[in-house]
């Protein structure tokens, strides 16, 4: 991502003594505190929440209708049809729905329309199979709740349907149903309007069981797959839904999840949200993308070993086909815009693109462009487009104001899917764009760092593998980003083919190795021997049973040296220790400072930008002024050493100067002392 600044905290961290003393490291403390939770009892709450991070149920719009209706189906045996969508939560909603229904005696059958054929949610011709097939009710999951005409055809057809979405309403009237249950209804008193497809219908079968318990203990997997892959928000009941999900897939009970983790080399790690989000959705969105659901679908419901290891080799032979066809739009798409170069949010359209992949590749160019991005995949005079927000901008209510040039569309602020005429793709590109000029996003590309780094007593063994605790990460618990400022980029190294880097920083007597992904080396914007800043997250890294702490890199730039060399020039005591630290000079370092000198005729003249030239050996500039103020000090050099002025030149003397007594010296070299025995 393309960030137009970094924002940093001006110091290090203020660690409350009462998060330590009740247990908690230095970082662990650092950061929850930072994210409001100073006192004991509130972290505690957040980091072992538990049950009672569940909301009521029947605080859900509808839901004691819905819950009847649901428990009159299952007391008269009645055949029910599950409606879901093609991505991971409508699937794991529509499994989920489906297992719980036939554990009750149902016939029950899920449906998923093909991403391809039939686009999102109900249409008129499922419902028509859905009768044919004696279907008696209808419990939509993840879709519904703008599907009016749907709903009167059902009922049309004696049909009764339960509608469960968390998708936003719009401004029409809902659909006529026995109940629609939907969290963003203006009339919700629930206190989480975060939960997924996944979570609503959580609720539901919570609400008929009339307790929690044994929904969890059955489906937390699922749950937590669907509320992961949606990336709502892991706070509240989310996160503890999430965590006792994960509990599960470590040790998974259901046969697809087996053979999937297999089949992807995950089984037997430790998994996080992050495997979820990585790993297993996009294996099961892939069948969505590519019109092949039933595999997904097959996988959650089998118990059946064989079954289980096909589908799951399947998803993943389907997963790297959705990769090689994104690539392909990616780059055709550049091509584009290479071509004709964006000013406003970008809308691509082409007859050559996968419509179930283009919204990948819409998110790609959305990050790298750093504006909104439109790609609309052309059949005939049709056109299907997935749309990817950025920096905040909302996208429901941009298409809301161009709704006039489409034939639809839906979703959230920051994905969307829409239908367009073709004719209609440059009347929509123009009226986007009058619109983003109006209301432009409110953020700009802003790198948030949560933490600054001025001690490296917070990057031990045991405070980063402490971060456990704040898992699961994901919307409404961010992974934190930490930084370090003004360290030495020591080596680059390319991996996985070029695709990736290999990088090991330095400060003050530590150093760090460090992996950044999807980075070449000539996009770094450093090279090995500069000085940079570094944001990151602190991870534990196991390689052939051997444990130590890796930065996984989120940005990278060239530091400012210029404030630490005024610094340097004025009061020394307010260098934080840890720059001290990395500024202490050895007597190799006067001795190349003074052959520097020589080699210049004995002097050096210049502003304080210039020393950021100066550089000799590659080193600091902050450092090379150090030893020039202790040189002049002990009579070596003479001249001015100021902000504004910089001329020294060499004096003749008889003697050695003895650098070693200078006060900043001795200061410095404690300070190095100690941070090297700390690691």
């Amino acid at each position: 991502m393309k960030y137009v600044r970094w924002d940093i905290p001006d110091k290090g961290p203020e660690i409350p003594p009462e998060l330590l003393r009740a247990g908690c490291t230095p970082l662990l403390a650092a950061l929850l505190a930072g994210r409001g939770m100073s006192a004991p009892g509130e972290a505690a709450r957040f980091l072992n929440a538990g049950e009672e991070e569940l909301c009521d149920p029947m605080l859900l719009p509808d839901m004691p209708q819905a819950a009847a209706r649901l428990r009159l189906a299952i007391g008269r045996g009645e055949r029910v049809a599950v409606f879901g969508d093609y991505d991971v939560d409508g699937i794991t909603s529509a499994c989920m729905m489906t297992l719980y229904l036939r554990s009750k005696g149902l016939k029950c059958e899920p449906y998923i329309p093909d991403r391809l054929e039939e686009g999102y949610g109900l249409n008129m011709a499922a419902i028509d199979t859905l009768a044919a097939h004696g279907a008696q009710l209808i419990v939509t999951v993840d879709c519904g709740i703008t599907a009016r005409e749907e709903a009167r055809h059902a009922k049309e057809l004696g049909i009764d349907m339960i509608i469960t979405d968390h998708h936003e309403c719009g401004s029409g009237s809902l659909p006529e149903a026995v109940a629609v249950v939907d969290p963003k209804r203006p009339d919700s008193a629930y206190p989480n309007p975060g939960l997924a497809g996944v979570g609503v219908a959580f609720k539901l079968l919570c609400a008929v069981e009339g307790a929690a318990g044994k929904v969890l203990d059955e489906y937390a997997d699922l749950i937590a797959a669907g509320t992961v892959a949606d990336v709502m928000p892991l706070t509240g009941e989310n996160r503890y839904i999430v965590r006792r999900g994960l509990k599960m897939l470590e040790n998974p009970a259901r046969a697809g999840i087996r053979a999937l983790l297999n089949e992807c080399g995950a089984s037997g790690r430790r998994l996080n949200a992050a495997t979820i989000g990585f790993t297993l959705a996009p294996r099961l969105n892939a069948a969505g993308r590519l019109g092949r659901t039933d595999s997904a679908v097959r996988l959650l419901l089998t118990s059946d070993e064989e079954d289980a290891s096909n589908c799951a080799a399947e998803l993943c032979q389907l997963n790297r086909h959705r990769q090689e066809l994104e690539q392909e739009i990616w780059e055709e798409a550049h091509e584009m815009l290479r071509r004709s170069p964006p000013s406003g949010p970008i809308v691509l359209a082409s007859e050559r693109w996968h419509q179930g992949v283009i919204g990948i590749a819409a998110s790609r160019l959305a990050e790298e462009f750093a504006l909104p991005t439109v790609m609309i995949c052309l059949n005939g005079e049709q056109g299907k487009g997935s749309c990817r927000s950025y920096g905040g901008f909302n996208l429901f209510d941009a298409l809301s104001a161009c709704s006039d040039c489409l034939e639809g569309f839906g979703g959230h602020a920051l994905a969307a899917g829409l239908s367009i005429k073709r004719g209609r793709v440059d009347d929509f590109r123009a009226a986007l764009e009058e619109y983003y000029r109006k209301a432009p996003p409110p953020e700009p590309a802003v790198l948030e760092c949560e933490l600054r780094v001025e001690d490296p007593a917070l990057l031990t063994m045991d405070c980063v593998a402490s971060l456990e605790r704040l898992e699961p990460y994901g919307a409404g618990n961010a992974r934190p980003t930490l930084c370090i400022t003004d360290a030495l980029l020591e080596r680059v190294t390319p991996i996985g083919g070029g695709k990736h880097l290999r990088l090991r920083i330095a400060k003050g007597g530590a150093a760090y190795d460090a992996v950044m992904f999807s980075c070449r080396e000539e996009e770094l914007g450093a090279r090995a021997g500069d000085r940079v800043d570094a944001a990151f997250f602190p991870q534990v890294n196991e390689y052939h049973g051997v444990r130590s702490v890796q930065l996984l890199i989120t940005a990278l730039r060239a530091a400012d040296t210029l404030p630490l060399c005024r610094e340097v020039l004025g009061n020394t005591e307010d260098i934080g220790p840890w720059e001290g630290s990395d500024l202490c000079p050895q007597r190799s370092d006067f001795v190349q400072v003074w052959r520097w000198l020589q080699r210049r005729g004995g002097t050096a003249e210049g502003g304080l930008a210039d020393a950021a030239h100066w550089r000799p050996g590659g080193m600091h500039p902050a450092k090379l002024l150090l030893c020039l103020r202790v040189m002049r000090d002990v009579g070596l050099v003479a001249g001015a050493l100021s902000d504004t002025l910089l001329s020294v030149h060499v004096l003749q003397r008889e003697g050695k100067a003895d650098l070693d007594a200078h006060p900043l010296v001795i200061r410095l070299r404690q300070l190095r002392q100690k941070y090297s025995e700390g690691r």
